[in-house]
């Protein structure tokens, strides 16, 4: 989940975060060509590099992927940041620093809005369970009743910083049912299901900005010496389902207990003298900077603009704040930061950036700044941090990912806050990337580093951001994105070897300086990839085949359905049985050499002779088709796949 700033600024909150087409179907009896005949080579030179920029015109690079549809935002979206999704029904929910806006995906080649929903917040970031949506509010100028006037007092009874909770059993009218006030707002938040409380729903938020002061919410400490600071620890919140309005704060869950401030690099000394220059002409615009891990930054208006609004409300004043007012703010805001991002602090986080839970496993990953957690969540309202990570090459550790199997976990690296281009050519490999890990014995063990591979330019913003699994059976397929970088499908089965097998780019907003936009997040979503695309709208995607991908695997993800989807609420992927998943299983072993041609050219015949059948003929077909495949595996050079291959044929005859 979610964030794109200069080094991660919110409004109101410093937050480090921070073509028509169609689909295709193997229900016929004609199997699609073996994978073997398809290419696998990347085009060369690399067409990312070099496209032309522009914000609705820019050109297009794309390879295994096809964009299917862009929708622009509606009226009252155009020019705000487009922020995270999630899912429902046929819909695909989209936050937006001013609210949110719900699309009907059910053509995606011809997208039409349900609700746009005007609510000003910083991030609004989006999650859905059954007919509920919950929406996160961290900035200081979040209003309770969705006003666009912000708030100006320093403490005001009509401030959200929380968690919304809206009823979409009408999509078209959402009910606002239940609020749920932080310390600290909610950057991000995440759904937990538990199994085993069928009545109840919990969310997890995670909030990085300041503590708001006691007397507009009685009990927020800021004082990290203080055991009930509002630092270093998660909200808890448990929602009934036949109650929303009763929710509430159950627990506050102190996973960052005991850790001390990790190693971090800086920036290069070339961005820290491009910054101050910045920084300097800025000031003489009379904006404000501040030091962030030794780098000047030039601040946001939306972010100190409702500081300077405290300010004069704080002298009862009225208007436009005076040369005074700049002046208290300047002298005050190196400390603020300071304290906003724990500089001069020597323990660890004071919170996550997100995290993604997967019941089914009863684990979750939390992304903390600093480090990457493992944590036990067989009580989901007592988390227990299981193990962590640290990495001198991660500045920012932003979001987690689980494979399928939940043998193995990555990490992404929000380098510079995603407001910066870390994606040069000069720019480390090891930087803004992900990392991967094994997890052995509830312990993560380090494996490799993947980074989108195409160098951008100096006007992209360019860093690790937020993506989802692919369902291809048997093996760990990603799409993430990369802000400018574009979206990046990659293969991560062998966690030492990440392999890039799709993309999709388009050339910057802006060729003079950097613009506001690119992928945030993009996501699987039965059968399609839909990505928030930060200034140009919605984005949907249908992978192409390829000797990477095949249609047989292309298929047989799409018969991986959901009702409802956060990609942070991570689900077993369950495949039920199909020709094509059975043919995608014969495709990979093809691809790796896992089973004889011959044997691989018979079975493939013999499919298309079963599917041909039907009743009693079709199962004896299949299982004695099964049974052979069995036999088969224990030769085979891939014995693993050729077991499940022989299974897959097995539950056709079932």
């Amino acid at each position: 989940m979610r964030s794109v700033f200069t080094l991660s600024f919110t409004a109101g909150a410093l937050a480090l975060a921070a073509c028509g087409g169609g689909s295709s179907s193997s229900g016929g009896t004609a199997s699609p060509a073996p994978t073997g005949t398809l290419s696998t080579a990347k085009p060369s030179p690399d067409p990312r590099v070099g496209l032309k920029a522009g914000r609705m015109d820019a050109a297009q690079a794309a390879w295994n992927v096809r964009l299917v549809s862009n929708t622009p935002p509606s009226t009252k979206f155009v020019g705000s940041t487009n922020s995270d999704l999630a899912f429902s029904r046929n819909y695909a929910i989209q936050g937006n620093y001013n609210g949110w806006q719900i699309w009907d995906i059910s053509n995606p080649a011809n997208v039409t809005l349900a609700t746009a929903y005007y609510c000003p917040a910083s991030q609004s970031d989006v999650s859905t369970y059954k007919n509920f949506l919950f929406i996160s509010g961290e900035g200081t100028t979040g209003r309770l009743d969705c006003g666009g006037q912000g708030v100006k007092e320093i403490a005001s009874k009509d401030r959200l910083r929380g968690l919304r909770i809206f009823d979409i059993t009408d999509i078209k009218n959402p009910k606002n049912v239940g609020n749920v006030q932080t310390c600290r707002g909610s950057h991000t938040h995440t759904v937990v299901v538990d199994p085993k409380d069928p009545d109840n729903v919990y969310v997890y938020i995670s909030g990085s900005s300041a503590v708001r002061p006691s007397d507009e919410m009685p009990g927020c400490v800021s004082d990290e010496n203080d055991p009930n600071s509002a630092l270093f620890r998660i909200e808890a919140i448990k929602i009934p389902l036949n109650n929303p309005g009763a929710a509430a704060i159950v627990s506050h869950p102190r996973i960052f207990n005991d850790l001390t401030a990790p190693k971090r690099h800086g920036e290069t000394a070339t961005d820290v003298e491009a910054a101050s220059k910045r920084a300097a002409e800025a000031r003489a615009r009379g904006e404000f900077t501040a030091n962030v891990m030794g780098t000047e930054m030039v601040l946001p208006s939306g972010f100190t603009r409702p500081m300077l609004d405290s300010i004069v409300a704080a002298r009862g004043g009225s208007g436009n704040p005076t040369g005074a007012d700049s002046a208290a703010l300047r002298t005050a805001l190196p400390g603020m930061v300071a304290k906003m991002v724990g500089e001069g602090s020597k323990r660890g986080p004071t919170q996550c950036h997100d995290i993604t839970v997967y019941p089914g496993i009863s684990r979750a990953g939390g992304a903390c700044e600093g480090y990457g957690f493992l944590i036990d969540i067989t009580n989901p309202t007592a988390p227990v941090r299981m193990d962590v990570v640290a990495d001198s090459n991660f500045s920012y550790w932003h979001s987690a990912t689980f494979n399928n199997d939940g043998t193995q976990i990555l990490f992404s690296d929000e380098w510079g806050g995603g407001g910066g281009p870390k994606c040069r050519a000069s720019d480390p490999k090891e930087w803004g990337a992900d990392a991967i890990f094994k997890i052995e014995n509830n312990k993560m063990v380090f494996q490799s580093y993947y980074k989108m591979p195409a160098a951008q330019t100096a006007q992209e913003n360019c860093v690790a951001h937020n993506g989802s699994l692919i369902p291809i059976p048997g093996r760990d397929v990603m799409v993430q994105a990369w802000y400018q970088g574009g979206i990046s499908i990659f293969d991560w089965t062998d966690p030492k070897h990440a392999t890039e097998i799709a993309y999709f780019d388009r050339g910057p907003v802006d060729s003079t300086r950097m613009g506001n936009g690119g992928s945030w997040s993009v996501y699987w979503y039965n059968g399609y990839l839909v990505s928030s695309e930060i200034s140009r709208g919605l984005d949907i995607f249908e992978l192409t085949p390829s000797g990477w991908i095949s249609q047989n695997e292309i298929d047989a993800a799409k018969t991986v359905k959901y009702d409802y989807h956060n990609t942070q609420g991570q689900t077993k992927m369950v495949w039920p049985a199909s020709f094509a998943l059975s043919r995608s299983y014969l495709d990979q072993l093809e691809r790796s050499k896992g089973l004889a041609a011959d044997k691989i050219a018979s079975t493939r015949s013999e499919l298309a002779k079963a599917e041909k059948l039907s009743g009693q003929a079709r199962k004896d077909a299949l299982s004695a088709l099964s049974t052979r495949l069995h036999t088969d595996a224990n030769s085979a050079t891939d014995q693993a796949k050729a077991h499940k291959l022989a299974g897959s044929v097995g539950d056709l005859a079932k």
